[in-house]
């Protein structure tokens, strides 16, 4: 028996390969099907199955693809009911793989066909648990992602779930591994452990889900507490993958159509596509084609699309790092965004020898930052991060601005003042300014490395604000004003 983790960093998702004589399962793959069929082709194994433990909100998986090119079968747990053919298992039902059982438990709460597989290994062993997002390490999965799809709240949800985990999952043995969908980083929980797999018996000591003494009623209270709005491409994701999707084939051909200026900047006006730049952000701060929006594809680069571009149709055009290219419109088609019309031959550059318009925004150290606020040079201040991160330690003269909600605060800046940004490294920071700048804000700074370089500058320890205690009633408040 054989089970690999297939970890992707810049989603916090992990999907799995496991192979017993000859035959294997992929566990919630993601959307492009190549590495999956090398893996197979290199092991000469046949895939049998195609697991999904739900309807992913965070990313488009690749099963619908994958079940074409190979003739896999797609499986759910019960009450999925996607549009497309499946094998939909019953609760306690048991699939063979070569030598081992992957034994289907239905655990309901973070949506209603949440679904947990138990493998038993050769001996009848059980070795380990695909979680999905049921249970993570150190949480569990939100249940407020299902309720519009029906008369079900939080509430109900997160009941299900109190239920699933206790009836289900904490009666295994302590040595069985847990494998959940996701890690730290994703926001289909609160506060995911680092570590992208563990044991059971750690999760029942360490995880405040798994308390043995904790009633139905606190578990429900804490696990609804401080859930903050998902982001908005989530329902949209989950739509895809109940509903189906275009070949990722044809949305790679289409997106990888390399285009001079010219022809660049013509298909932008004709389509009215949005000039997404994912270079080095410094570079961006120099120079970049005017109106065009900054999310680097070296950072949380897919998330930060979907959280941001609220048309997950939206025509899209590509300016990249030489060579990076399809690596973009990949890491965009795992969250839906298919739309790529085609990206900049020759980048930069190219666009600058042809005699086109460039836009700057200016990019200032921590120190030159510190000397202006110490001269009474800066005036606003825009905190880009998280209300938690601000709460937890701020420039006194700072306000929180969070990029996670940017359209929706937008109208309470003044266009004619002049701002400086920053968030922890500044890469965030970058990302609002260069919203703002297309959006008609002009006068925009944005300070290099962030809140992590700021604490070190010369600024008169008065100017920061330290609070020592963090309520989840004071948080909320904090969330609540924005959204």
């Amino acid at each position: 028996m054989k089970v690999e983790q297939i970890y992707t960093g810049c989603l916090a998702q992990g999907a799995y390969y496991i192979e017993s004589a000859g035959e294997a399962v992929i566990i919630d793959p993601l959307r492009e099907t190549k590495p999956y069929l090398e893996k197979l082709e290199k092991t000469g194994a046949k895939l049998k199955y195609i697991i999904e433990t739900h309807f992913h909100a965070d990313f488009v998986s690749g099963h619908i693809d994958l079940a074409r090119a190979t003739g896999a079968t797609i499986v759910y747990g019960p009450m999925a009911q996607p549009e497309y053919d499946v094998y939909s298992a019953k609760d306690g039902e048991e699939l063979l793989v070569g030598d081992v059982v992957i034994k289907v438990l239905h655990t309901p709460g973070h949506t209603m066909e949440s679904s947990t597989f138990l493998l038993r290994d050769e001996s009848g062993k059980d070795y380990a648990i695909f979680t999905g997002d049921t249970l993570f390490l150190g949480d569990v999965g939100r249940p407020d992602l299902a309720i519009k799809q029906g008369s079900v709240t939080k509430e109900d949800l997160a009941g299900y779930l109190f239920d699933s985990l206790r009836e289900k999952i904490m009666p295994l043995a302590d040595d069985v591994i847990v494998y959940p969908a996701h890690g730290a980083g994703s926001a289909c929980g609160k506060n995911l452990s680092k570590e992208t797999f563990g044991l059971l018996g750690e999760q029942k000591a360490v995880n405040y889900a798994l308390r043995a003494d904790m009633t139905r009623e606190e578990f429900i209270q804490e696990v609804t507490a401080g859930l903050t709005p998902p982001p908005q491409y989530f329902a949209k994701n989950a739509m895809m993958n109940k509903a189906g999707y275009e070949n990722f084939e044809t949305v790679l051909n289409q997106g990888k159509r390399p285009l001079d200026p010219a022809a660049f900047e013509a298909l932008a006006e004709a389509e009215e596509a949005l000039v997404l730049d994912v270079r080095d952000r410094n570079d961006f701060s120099a120079a970049h084609i005017p109106n065009s929006i900054f999310i680097g594809i070296d950072g949380q680069f897919a998330p930060w699309v979907g959280a941001l571009i609220t048309d997950i149709r939206q025509p899209l055009l590509i300016v990249a790092p030489e060579g990076r290219a399809e690596e973009v419109i990949t890491r965009l088609s795992r969250v839906g965004y298919d739309n790529t019309l085609g990206y900049l031959e020759g980048g930069i550059e190219a666009w600058v020898a042809a005699g086109k318009e460039t836009d700057a925004i200016e990019n200032v150290s921590a120190d030159t930052f510190a000397a202006r606020v110490n001269k009474g040079l800066v005036d606003n201040i825009l905190d880009t991060r998280k209300p938690t991160e601000f709460l937890s330690e701020h420039l006194d003269a700072a306000t929180n601005f969070p990029l996670d909600y940017i359209n929706a605060n937008m109208d309470k800046l003044n266009r004619n003042e002049t701002y400086y940004l920053h968030c922890g490294s500044g890469y965030r920071s970058l990302i609002a300014a260069s919203i703002l700048r297309a959006r008609g804000f002009e006068h925009l700074v944005n300070v290099e490395g962030g809140w992590g370089t700021i604490k070190n500058t010369d600024l008169a320890k008065s100017d920061f604000v330290c609070p020592t205690t963090m309520s989840q009633e004071v948080i909320d408040q904090a969330v609540g004003e924005f959204i």
